[in-house]
């Protein structure tokens, strides 16, 4: 059975599952659909049409499913849908998507959002994914699984950050972040790969080491350009799901990846 306080305000478009938890002055609006054991505290906020899985936490004064902030948004499809265990934090807001824009911003599940961090309209966030205090997403964002951000990190719109990897505190982030790597500076620098982070993840020694090879011909040889390097790397470094991985991102940039040493 849920508990919701008496001073909490509910539209009558609200569905709850079991065991979902309403703290006090917390408002609900809109289409909003929590999971089981989802627990909503005191003067959160979540409106339009927003979905959350089981085992939420949204903490005090988080903005969850806001109006996005396009000015080329008008009443169409917008949506927010958040996957089961994510944890936001005080103060974060993430916006719903944009009809132009695809009309969903989605989050996967385990996710951890802390508090002031924004994400903006139709982001697309995996699993797994920590923001620090105050990390910024610009709209269409999109976050790989298991990707850390520091603090006060500023993404630029439409940039992608790849999976496993870790990006410092205060960083401006102009263009997309391969898999694996550490990156950190404004505007971002590669700083080599995110080996310890990859060890804490259980990745092997030899596929540590695979990885390695194909970055340092990708972002440490010189004179190749970035369609050289990876001709060079899929002829010279054995062809794991991790290498294949990094090299279909380089691919399918838009941005252009950083490279910079």
């Amino acid at each position: 059975m849920s508990k919701i306080h008496p001073t909490a305000i509910l539209s009558a478009q609200v569905s709850l599952a079991e065991d979902v938890t309403i703290g006090p002055y917390a408002v609900i609006a809109g289409e909003v659909s929590l999971g089981k054991g989802t627990v909503i505290d005191h003067h959160a906020t979540i409106q339009g049409r927003t979905s959350l899985g089981a085992n939420c936490r949204v903490y005090p004064y988080a903005l969850v499913g806001t109006d996005p902030q396009d000015l080329k948004h008008q009443e169409g499809r917008s949506e927010l849908s958040i996957g089961d265990h994510t944890v936001i934090r005080e103060y974060a807001t993430i916006s719903r998507g944009t009809e132009h824009g695809g009309g969903i911003t989605r989050l996967g599940s385990h996710n951890f959002i802390m508090a002031y961090s924004h994400i903006a309209h139709d982001c697309q966030f995996g699993n797994h994914i920590i923001l620090s205090n105050g990390a910024t997403f610009g709209g269409h964002s999109e976050v790989e699984d298991h990707a850390i951000i520091g603090g006060l990190s500023a993404i630029h719109q439409f940039c992608r950050i790849g999976a496993y990897s870790f990006i410092g505190g205060a960083s401006g982030v102009s263009q997309d972040i391969p898999p694996y790597v550490l990156a950190n500076g404004n505007h971002t620098r590669l700083y080599g790969l995110n080996s310890e982070g990859l060890k804490r993840h259980g990745f092997s020694r030899e596929t540590i080491k695979t990885i390695t090879q194909a970055f340092r011909i990708l972002f440490r040889t010189t004179g190749l350009s970035l369609a050289k390097a990876i001709d060079k790397v899929e002829k010279e470094i054995e062809q794991t799901p991790e290498v294949v991985h990094m090299i279909n991102f380089i691919r399918q940039s838009k941005r252009g990846v950083c490279r910079r040493k």
